[in-house]
């Protein structure tokens, strides 16, 4: 039998041999990654928004903001910060409480660029035309980057207005925090130069009740409003705990008031509210959500004591129209996924955008962009306009009408956004699953659904006018489309008698904002766009899902104007 050959001398060629060999296919067929790019310049709807809002002159820095937020490194920048979550400390090594949450890198870096852009501030330093218009526009790139630190910035942001109720608290604080700048030290706030501003609200037992708070507030000295006080009870959500101040409800022998109080006291001491532990959350990652302790934490009144609910209200009705934006944002960025994806990827032999289903579903997620965009910046305006009385009146209705609306429309929206994707689309190093993950938060946050949907209700009862201001201002639509002539008669009808309006308000506010955001495509939009809104949301035939555009409209016109083109 003859001996086995070495292997030495096996003359068959592997793979190894030759380099060429070794590869098994090359990569094609495969988008590129949608980065730097500009999120202002590949924004039709977004600078046609900022011509018609009033905030025409903030275009040259917006789309500096634009280039910066679609930049490679600024978006690698919200995968980091997602990826490593924030890490709580309840003492330093030699024993001190310090109660501090330490963050990765790239969320300070993040925070730098919000408050350095002034996101935080501009419209209270520089009031005027288009201030929060051109403000909200670029909240709406920046929360496509990364949602989560956003937090911080918004209630910074919506502070301002409560503060100001009480003057000698403003003349302290409002200069820090309307600086430019951000200081994430854990040092008291007479030590920096900016600060930022959280809230504290909600307790185990009421949530969004916050007059079932126990929370109990002790006067120091003198008692009422500009005085101090020491709080006594516990906070069951308070988010950003790393910043320097929070607005606070607390009970008094007057009722539930509003307190300023600051993470460190006057002299230097650590002010005796402590975190309990932070909340793990299934999204909004990035952002330190916390349960507190107050243990005679000290805090000056805001405002008039028992009114505490309206002192803080205007920081709530704020906040919540940075929900608006930062849904709209979370739509904008799940589309420019979904859409550019389609237009560098085929299947079945033609490219996934040119293919008449695909367009349907792409069309129907651009409607519902587009759509959220239009109203968020029609009710950036009014804020920029409160001494017009209709402008305040259709504020006070269309940010709940909006709040409850706009947000609720994220989780599916990002749902079909990442099934266009396909099974890319699930894995974590693409942004979708963030997104999906982010979506539910700002319909839950500062008001659910029902709660938006009750205080729509309380405007109406209180200010009857505001629903007048509302069909007044949808109605400059009437006579361009006969589907929304019908819808908003039927609308107006079914207002004669609100006596169940508690039980049929989810039906009730879905058509105000349906209406709403009829009227501004109509009046403002591609023709194109509004007519494929009017046919898909005004007339109901049946399907539910996105999409669902009936024949004749144009879906290819609708898609072209809404991917962002990157090679």
């Amino acid at each position: 039998m003859n001996a086995p050959q070495p292997l030495s001398q096996d003359k068959t060629q592997h793979p190894g041999d030759d380099p060429y060999l070794a590869v098994t296919h090359e990569v094609f067929n495969q988008p590129t990654a949608l980065e730097n790019y500009n999120l202002f310049a590949q924004d039709r709807a977004l600078q046609e928004a900022i011509d018609r809002e009033g905030a025409g002159a903030a275009t040259g820095d917006l789309k500096q903001f634009g280039a910066l937020a679609g930049a490679a490194e600024t978006i690698e920048l919200g995968f980091r910060a997602n990826e490593n979550k924030p890490v709580f400390n309840t003492h330093d090594r030699f024993g001190h409480r310090i109660d501090q949450v330490d963050f990765h890198p790239a969320y300070h870096q993040l925070m730098s660029i919000a408050m350095e852009n002034g996101l935080h501030s501009s419209p209270w330093t520089n009031p005027g035309t288009g201030a929060h218009v051109a403000r909200a526009a670029k909240y709406y790139m920046h929360s496509q980057v990364e949602a989560a630190h956003c937090c911080p910035i918004t209630m910074t942001f919506a502070a301002i207005p409560s503060i100001r109720k009480q003057p000698e608290l403003a003349a302290i604080w409002e200069n820090k925090i309307l600086a430019n700048s951000y200081d994430p030290r854990n040092l008291p706030d007479g030590e920096k130069q900016s600060v930022t501003i959280g809230m504290a609200m909600t307790e185990k037992q009421g949530g969004s009740d916050v007059r079932a708070n126990t929370t109990r507030a002790y006067p120091i000295g003198a008692e009422g409003p500009g005085q101090a006080y020491e709080l006594v009870g516990h906070k069951w959500f308070v988010s950003a705990p790393m910043c320097d101040a929070f607005l606070v409800l607390a009970q008094t022998k007057s009722g539930l008031s509003c307190f300023l109080m600051p993470r460190w006291r006057p002299d230097g001491s650590k002010n005796p509210w402590q975190v309990q532990r932070l909340k793990n959350k299934m999204g909004n990652i990035a952002n330190a959500s916390s349960e507190a302790e107050l243990r005679g934490a000290l805090a000056w009144m805001v405002g008039e004591e028992g009114r505490g609910v309206p002192t803080i209200i205007e920081m709530v009705a704020m906040t919540r129209f940075d929900c608006m934006i930062g849904s709209s944002a979370g739509m904008r960025q799940a589309l420019a996924q979904a859409s550019h994806h389609c237009h560098h990827r085929s299947a079945f032999g033609n490219r996934l955008s040119d293919q008449p289903l695909m367009q349907n579903v792409l069309a129907d997620l651009a409607l519902e962009s587009e759509a959220a965009l239009a109203y968020t910046m029609r009710i950036a305006r009014s804020l920029d306009s409160q001494h017009l009385e209709h402008e305040r009146l259709l504020a006070r209705l269309a940010t709940p009408v909006g709040k409850y609306w706009i947000c609720k429309r994220v989780p599916n929206h990002a749902y079909e956004s990442m099934e266009c994707i396909g099974g890319s689309g699930v894995m974590e190093d693409c942004i979708m699953p963030r997104l999906l993950r982010e979506s539910p938060v700002n319909a839950i946050w500062e008001g659910s659904g029902n709660v938006q949907c009750l205080d729509t209700l309380r405007a109406l009862h209180k200010e009857p006018d505001t629903l007048d201001a509302f069909f007044s201002e949808a109605a400059e639509a009437r006579g361009s489309d006969a589907r929304f002539d019908r819808f908003l008669a039927q609308l107006q009808n079914d207002f004669a008698d609100i006596s169940d309006f508690e039980y049929r308000a989810r039906n009730l506010v879905d058509r105000l904002a349906l209406l709403m955001q009829a009227s501004l495509l109509l009046r403002n939009s591609d023709p194109a766009v509004a007519d494929a809104f009017c046919a898909s949301r005004l007339e109901h035939k049946g399907g539910l899902n996105y999409g669902n555009l009936p024949s004749g409209t144009d879906p290819a016109a609708i898609i072209k104007r809404a991917t962002p083109v990157v090679e």
